[in-house]
């Protein structure tokens, strides 16, 4: 468990670019920040220890992003936790998609870090 009153934002993102480049981008919001880089530990993470908010990545590895938001509506612990989903796919579904499935809001990759940060920082609002 985290000791320290900061906002908790995780990140579940398999590619190690860009889940290097999020940190970076968050960092000047002054919140505690997990990275992993697949859907199981990200569900570990967030059944141990809910975050503030999670930053998902739809195209993972193994549990898709699809499936993780799924588990975090649906477990007590974590069903009210803002999920910004983040997809390299330009498909028009993905925000009809995401919204159905309670998603707080999308963004597409490539994005800017300005945009990742207003994005997260109104996230960190509803909690």
């Amino acid at each position: 468990m985290r000791s320290s009153p900061r906002k908790h934002v995780l990140v579940v993102e398999d590619s190690p670019v860009i889940r290097r480049l999020i940190e970076v981008c968050l960092r000047p919001m002054d919140v505690d920040v997990t990275l992993v880089p697949n859907g199981t530990d990200g569900l570990h993470h967030a059944a141990i220890d809910p975050p503030d908010a999670v930053v998902l990545d739809i195209g993972l590895p193994g549990i898709d992003g699809w499936t993780v938001l799924d588990n975090l509506r649906g477990a007590e612990r974590t069903e009210q936790v803002p999920v910004l989903i983040l997809t390299g796919h330009g498909e028009t579904f993905g925000e009809h998609e995401a919204e159905i499935r309670g998603a707080a809001g999308l963004m597409t990759k490539p994005f800017l870090p300005d945009a990742l940060r207003s994005a997260v920082s109104n996230l960190l609002v509803r909690t």
